[in-house]
C-alpha cells in the first residue's frame, strides 16, 4: 500500500520513529460546485498508493453503480464523499477529513463544500489549515465561488494558495486558457492579503500534473501538485517572535508543585525567561518547563507543556503568560473583529452571548455592526443583523478585560468563538482586527435594549381586585427570566410612551387607554399572562 511498506514489514519501530518526526501539513480543497475537489483528493490518495485494496474494490463497485465517470473509469470522488446525499447529488455537503503521508511529510486534507449555503463549513475547515487548494474549472474560469473562497482563505490567514486549474482535458490542454485564468485570478486577489500563490494546470480525473507530470501539457514547466505539497515551506508561518501562553489548567497535585498547563500559542519560551501574567501584570521567571517525557530547556508553538515559576504569583485558568516579545498584547473589554455567523437564528447587536477566546470564557455582546461584507464582491453594506453564513465587521464588548492580539499577528490569541448561552452551541466565530475607540460606539437605543433583554417594547394593563399585587409579581417573574420591565401605578400616557421608546416593558395598573393589551387579574393568573406574552412574542 505505502511507499514505506518494506520498512514497516522489516522494522516497525524504525518506521514509527521516522513517521513521528515528519512535518505535518494541513490543507483544504475548495472551489465551485463540481470543480472536482473530491476527485482530486481521491486521485492524490490513489496515485500515492494510500488506498487499501478493499477500499479500492468498494469504490470500483460503487463507480459502476453510480455511473458518474463513464464506462471503465473509477470515480475517485467516492473515496471522500461518504454521505449518501453527497453520492446521490454528486456534491460535497460536510467537511471531510482525510489523512495520508509521503516519505517527507504527513498530510491532513479538509475537503470543503462549494455551495454558498455551506460557507460556515468551509470557514470551519479552513481555520486550522496551512495551505488552500482552490480549484477552477478550465471551461468556466474564475467564478463567484472562487472569489468567495479566496476571500475566506485570506480572512483566515492562510499563507499559501495553490490555484489548481482543473479539467484541462476538456479545454484541449490550452496554455492560452490557463494563462487567461491566471491573469483574471491575480487581478481579483490584488486587494486580498494573499502572497504565496502557485498555479498548476491539471486533470484530476486522468491524473495530469497531480502526482506525475503531464505529457499532455509540455508547456508547463512547474512542479505537479504532489511535489508542490511536499516542498512548500511552512516552518516560518508561525509567530516565533511574540511569546504567548494561555493558561488552561493550574496543576497542584501536592504542596511542592504548582504548574501552569497549556499550549504555546506563539513565540519561544526558555527556562529562566522573565515572564508577565496578564491581566494582573505580575512578573516572575520560568523555573522549569515540564512535559511527560521530561523537562525541556525551550518550548514553542504548538507544544503542550507545563510551566513552573520561581515566584508564587496569582495565575488562574484564562490568564495569559507572555514572555519577551516585540509586540505587547492588548488588555481590554472591547475589541473590533470580523465575525462569521454560523446559525439560523440571526445575530443582533445587544444580545448576550458567551465569548471563548483562547482559554478564557467571558460573557458579552456584539455592541455594533460596522458593516456586512459581501463575500462575493467584497463590497461593504450597512446591516442591523448577521444571518446564517454572513460575515461582518463588528465591535464586541465583554464583561471583563481579556488579553488578545490581532489575528494576523497570532491566530491562537486573536480568534474566538461565540456560544449561545441557552443551547451552549457555537453560533459564530471571529477574528480580532484591533481595538475599538469608545467614540465609535453609538448611544444605547431601544432596539439595543430589546435585543439585550429578548423582548419587544410593550405596554400591559392589569385590572381586577389584586391588580397591584399581580403587577409586582409579574415584574419579578419577568426579571427572573432575564427581561426588563417596570410597574407604573399612575395613569400617564406620555410616561408609558417614554418607557416603550426605551425598549422596556411597562406594566400599568388600570392604564388600559394607553396599553397594548389588558388582562383581568381576577380571571387570569400570572402564568396565564406570561404564557400569552410568550405566544405574542412580546418576550422570547
Amino acid at each position: 500500500m505505502s511507499h514505506q511498506s518494506e520498512l514497516i514489514s522489516t522494522d516497525i519501530n524504525a518506521y514509527l520513529a521516522q513517521h513521528e518526526r515528519k512535518e505535518l501539513l494541513r490543507f483544504l480543497t475548495c472551489g465551485n460546485v463540481d470543480d472536482g475537489k473530491s476527485t482530486l483528493i481521491g486521485r492524490l490518495l490513489h496515485d500515492s498508493k494510500m488506498i487499501y485494496e478493499d477500499q479500492l474494490a468498494a469504490v470500483q463497485a460503487d463507480s459502476v453503480k453510480s455511473g458518474t465517470t463513464g464506462a471503465g473509469k473509477i470515480d475517485l470522488a467516492l473515496l471522500v464523499d461518504g454521505l449518501q446525499a453527497e453520492r446521490e447529488q454528486g456534491i460535497t455537503i460536510d467537511v471531510a477529513y482525510r489523512y495520508f503521508s509521503t516519505s517527507t511529510r504527513k498530510f491532513i486534507i479538509a475537503d470543503t463544500p462549494g455551495h454558498e449555503q455551506y460557507t460556515r463549513n468551509m470557514a470551519t475547515g479552513a481555520s486550522t489549515c496551512d495551505l488552500a487548494i482552490i480549484l477552477i474549472d478550465a471551461r468556466y474560469g474564475v467564478q463567484t465561488q472562487t472569489k468567495r473562497h479566496s476571500f475566506i482563505a485570506s480572512l483566515l490567514g492562510i499563507q499559501h494558495i495553490i490555484v489548481a486549474v482543473n479539467k484541462m482535458d476538456l479545454a484541449d490542454y490550452s496554455e492560452e486558457v490557463f494563462n487567461k485564468i491566471k491573469e483574471d485570478y491575480l487581478s481579483f486577489t490584488s486587494t486580498l492579503d494573499l502572497h504565496d500563490i502557485c498555479f498548476i494546470p491539471m486533470s484530476a480525473l486522468d491524473g495530469d500534473n497531480v502526482v506525475n507530470p503531464s505529457e499532455n501539457m509540455p508547456w508547463f514547466t512547474g512542479q505537479p501538485l504532489m511535489e508542490t505539497l511536499n516542498t512548500v515551506k511552512i516552518a516560518n508561518d508561525r509567530n516565533f517572535t511574540d511569546a504567548r501562553f494561555p493558561v488552561q489548567y493550574v496543576n497542584r497535585p501536592n504542596l511542592d508543585f504548582r504548574g501552569f498547563c497549556g499550549t504555546v500559542a506563539g513565540g519561544i519560551f526558555s527556562k529562566g525567561d522573565l515572564i508577565t501574567a496578564l491581566p494582573s501584570g505580575k512578573s516572575s521567571k520560568i523555573k522549569s518547563i515540564v512535559t511527560y517525557d521530561g523537562d525541556l530547556d525551550q518550548a514553542f508553538a504548538p507544544m503542550a507543556v507545563t510551566f513552573t515559576l520561581e515566584d508564587e504569583i496569582d495565575i488562574s485558568r484564562g490568564d495569559m503568560i507572555v514572555g519577551k516579545q516585540a509586540t505587547e498584547p492588548t488588555v481590554s473589554d472591547k475589541f473590533r473583529a470580523t465575525i462569521v455567523w454560523m446559525t439560523e437564528k440571526a445575530m443582533t447587536p445587544g444580545r448576550q452571548y458567551a465569548i471563548k477566546l483562547a482559554s478564557r470564557k467571558v460573557y458579552g455582546s456584539i455592541s455594533m455592526i460596522h458593516h456586512r461584507i459581501d463575500v462575493n464582491t467584497l463590497e461593504h453594506h450597512d446591516a442591523s443583523e448577521l444571518k446564517l453564513n454572513e460575515i461582518g465587521s463588528c465591535t464586541v464588548s465583554v464583561n471583563a478585560p481579556v488579553v488578545f492580539d490581532p489575528y494576523n499577528l497570532s491566530k491562537g490569541t486573536g480568534s474566538f468563538i461565540i456560544i449561545d448561552r441557552l443551547t451552549n452551541g457555537t453560533v459564530g466565530a471571529g477574528m480580532i482586527t484591533g481595538i475599538t475607540d469608545d467614540t465609535e460606539l453609538k448611544p444605547v437605543s431601544a432596539t439595543d435594549r430589546a435585543a439585550r433583554f429578548s423582548q419587544t417594547a410593550f405596554a400591559i394593563s392589569l385590572t381586577g381586585a389584586n391588580d397591584k399585587i399581580v403587577a409586582y409579581q409579574l415584574e419579578r417573574k419577568l426579571f427572573d427570566n432575564g427581561h426588563a420591565a417596570t410597574v407604573l401605578e399612575i395613569s400617564n400616557a406620555d410616561l408609558i410612551k417614554a418607557i416603550k421608546n426605551a425598549g422596556l416593558l411597562c406594566i400599568g395598573v388600570n392604564n388600559s387607554e394607553s396599553a397594548d393589551v389588558t388582562f383581568n387579574t381576577d380571571q387570569q393568573s400570572i402564568d396565564d399572562i406570561y404564557a400569552i406574552l410568550k405566544e405574542k412574542k412580546v418576550i422570547y
